[in-house]
């Protein structure tokens, strides 16, 4: 598929969405949010890709919405064309997606960022909602998704104040798995989508499953998936590889079914 704001490469089974406007800071509009669903979700049905890297450029990963493409609409305009709805489809990726962010990741970068399932920050990595200097709020998931990483004060900070993290802020809250340094940042989220790729597909995709389920329900309803789910990885293939190849101590050989 052709693109015109994004690029896409792979290397192995991992699969690479690189944001492509540098010249508005990576900024999402309409075309380019489309775009990278679009890849998301055909590297999602390759069957020879195990991890999804999303990422931009070491100075910027997003620097939010395309505000020109807002600034006069009405709130008639914004319910019908429903144009906070297209992030919903970030929801319904099975693999892995994993954020390698430099730089600024701010308003729906930062959303973006926390939408995926991990976060490979580079040392200059800076994260912030400053939605509210220009008159409104979070609307991608931002006000919701940092309040259950962050916790309810520092996400009002962020929110109200405009308050930014840096990389290390970034960790130490739980919004980033690992700081690597800004040369080769995106070499080192390869490395680690590797290493995430090379595990059992069917697995894989179950816990993901499992472990989204314990922000989006209570304790009770989320053990019941956990269960469901580990009790269906004994209808695989994999789990009979993996178990087997465990006890005659060898490398197992997933099929991913």
């Amino acid at each position: 598929m052709t693109y015109t704001t994004i690029l896409t490469e792979t290397r192995g089974r991992v699969g690479i969405v690189q944001l492509n406007r540098p010249q508005a800071m990576n900024a999402f509009n309409l075309v380019m949010l489309g775009e990278v669903f679009d890849a998301l979700e055909a590297f999602d049905k390759d069957e020879a890709i195990g991890a999804i890297i999303v990422t931009g450029n070491e100075k910027a990963f997003a620097a939010g919405a395309d505000i020109k493409e807002m600034a006069e609409a009405s709130y008639v305009q914004m319910v019908v064309e429903e144009r906070v709805a297209v992030w919903d489809r970030i929801r319904k990726i099975r693999k892995p997606v994993i954020a390698a962010v430099s730089g600024w990741a701010l308003g729906g970068g930062c959303e973006f960022a926390l939408s995926c399932d991990m976060v490979i920050a580079s040392e200059s990595a800076k994260f912030g909602q400053p939605e509210i200097t220009i008159g409104v709020i979070p609307g991608a998931g931002g006000t919701q998704r940092l309040a259950r990483l962050v916790g309810k004060h520092l996400a009002m900070e962020m929110v109200i104040n405009n308050r930014t993290l840096t990389a290390q802020e970034a960790q130490q809250f739980g919004l980033a798995n690992r700081i690597v340094p800004v040369e080769g940042y995106l070499d080192a989220a390869v490395t680690f989508a590797d290493e995430v790729a090379s595990r059992a597909p069917m697995a894989v995709r179950m816990a993901k499953d499992a472990v989204n389920a314990a922000f989006e329900t209570t304790l009770t309803e989320g053990l019941n998936v956990e269960k469901r789910d580990f009790y269906q990885l004994f209808a695989t293939e994999d789990q009979k590889e993996g178990m087997t190849a465990f006890i005659e101590k060898r490398k197992p050989n997933w099929k991913g079914k």
